[in-house]
């Protein structure tokens, strides 16, 4: 079966401090083979594309307040839902980037679409995943 996925790219600004950031480009993507995950992928100067996979909720949620345990917290900055911040832990390192909310806003409007939010799962699909799951319990 043929399905779409939802593609974008976004400048936003990685913040080393309150006086340095550098602009990156990220794709953004969604797939709704794999519909609660967005990726996000970072471009970085001289260093290979950097992926990160996350709750697609979380980063919807993050936009109006914030949200996010572990590795990934998303916030808005400021008001009127202009400014996202994100923060991604790693073994490497945290990063800190800033992006406008409009853009990261429309491309969940897009996902929306596509799977609308709450109805991942539907159905026949539910079915064929608890068949799967008790399947592997016969063995």
């Amino acid at each position: 079966m043929q399905h779409s996925t939802v593609q974008g790219y976004l400048v936003m600004r990685l913040v080393v401090s309150a006086e340095l950031s550098f602009r990156i480009v990220v794709d953004l993507e969604y797939d709704p083979a794999d519909p609660y995950a967005v990726r996000l992928t970072f471009h970085l100067p001289g260093d290979a594309p950097v992926t990160w996979v996350f709750a697609r909720e979380l980063l919807l949620d993050g936009i109006g307040r914030p949200a996010g345990e572990g590795d990934v917290h998303v916030h808005p900055v400021g008001g009127e839902l202009s400014e996202v911040c994100i923060v991604l832990h790693s073994p490497a390192g945290d990063a800190l980037l800033r992006s406008s909310a409009p853009p990261l806003i429309a491309f969940l409007a897009r996902t929306d679409r596509l799977v609308p939010m709450g109805q991942e799962l539907t159905g026949g699909e539910i079915d064929a995943q608890l068949a799967d799951i008790l399947g592997g319990c016969e063995r």
